[in-house]
């Protein structure tokens, strides 16, 4: 007679319980309390639930209870990080933390002019919409910078050439003059060009962190993001995963990468944030495959030279044979994305500059 022994499978975890693992790895099990980069970290998190209304308990948000009791004296000897402060302070309170320290602090950060100590504008309006959560800030102020960060929104031709930066800075335009979807936005069409550009450059790249961010602003805008640009960013979402441990490099790891395309399906009313996070030590692993087509087909024009056209349909039986059959794919679905690829490139190829410096 033998003995058979059944293994029970390890229930899983729920989306809800998913969710509090994440919270309490950040908060405790990932970098020292108070770090730069956990602040960045958590402020994101935190926003990004109180962005999709997420249900969160006392016991949620427990990790965060001594760090909140002592808000006031980080604020004031660390008042450089004053946004990272007030972003977790006030997402706190709004998820459910009892505790109403928002307005005061709020108020301390307008009375010592912290605001004009910036000298980005995107940052300025950053920091009056987190203010203007708890009624402390100069409306007229921020309705100056806002028509400021408008105009530079609205120059389309940006966003056709790779400028990671700038396209970031355009996706956190939209989730600031949105007010993360609870405002119309009321974005001008050459603003929505611009992230559709964006979005282009970013498939094109096959930079999922970058295409998630443009899916959610148009979301949150009331506009439809590309069928295709959301599948890939579903199946990067799938593909990143929290490992328990230590990574080699750990500020280089796919956190921010799992986040935004966890929110972006979120918004979409997709599934998200279901891969099981294992307690302790938490670090995120990407198995997203990395075979974009943006270098080789920059290539491909720059080696053109003046044989190089705006025109898209002129260029396109060009450009294709010139690239390997995994580039050819991503060109190919880009342009089926969207009905403005060929504005886009008659930006991205840059066909006309040379008689433009010319002329000068």
């Amino acid at each position: 007679m033998s003995n058979v022994i059944t293994f029970r499978p390890a229930r899983r975890r729920s989306r809800a319980q998913n969710l509090r693992a994440l919270m309490a790895g950040l908060a405790q099990g990932r970098r020292a309390q108070g770090d730069v980069y956990w602040l960045k970290e958590n402020a994101e998190i935190l926003s990004m639930l109180t962005a999709t209304k997420a249900a969160m308990s006392a016991g949620d948000l427990a990790p965060y209870a001594d760090f909140y009791d002592t808000l006031e004296d980080k604020l004031h000897f660390f008042p450089q990080y004053y946004r990272f402060f007030l972003s977790i302070c006030l997402d706190l309170e709004d998820l459910g933390m009892d505790g109403h320290k928002g307005k005061a602090l709020c108020q301390w950060v307008a009375d010592s002019g912290l605001v004009k100590a910036e000298l980005s504008d995107l940052q300025r309006a950053e920091a009056y919409r987190l203010l203007a959560r708890r009624g402390v800030c100069d409306p007229r102020a921020a309705e100056a910078v806002k028509g400021r960060l408008r105009r530079f929104a609205e120059r389309a031709g940006t966003f056709a050439l790779p400028n990671k930066k700038a396209a970031y800075e355009l996706t956190h335009i939209v989730f600031y003059l949105s007010d993360y979807g609870k405002q119309d936005a009321q974005l001008s069409a050459g603003i929505l060009t611009s992230l559709h550009f964006a979005g282009v450059l970013a498939y094109l790249d096959q930079n999922h962190d970058l295409l998630a961010e443009v899916c959610t602003a148009l979301q949150l805008t009331g506009n439809t993001p590309s069928p295709i640009w959301m599948q890939a960013v579903a199946d990067a979402h799938a593909l990143i995963l929290p490992v328990s441990g230590v990574p080699e490099y750990p500020h280089q790891d796919a956190f921010h990468s799992y986040l935004v395309t966890g929110w972006a399906q979120a918004v979409q009313g997709y599934t998200s944030f279901e891969a099981q996070v294992p307690d302790g030590s938490l670090y995120f692993e990407s198995k997203v495959p990395q075979a974009g087509a943006l270098r080789s087909l920059s290539q491909c024009l720059y080696d053109l030279g003046p044989q190089r056209s705006e025109s898209w349909p002129a260029m396109r039986a060009q450009v294709l044979p010139w690239l390997d059959r995994q580039s050819q794919h991503v060109l190919e679905q880009a342009e089926a994305s969207t009905p403005h690829f060929a504005a886009f490139f008659e930006s991205f190829a840059r066909a006309n500059n040379d008689h433009v410096a010319k002329a000068g």
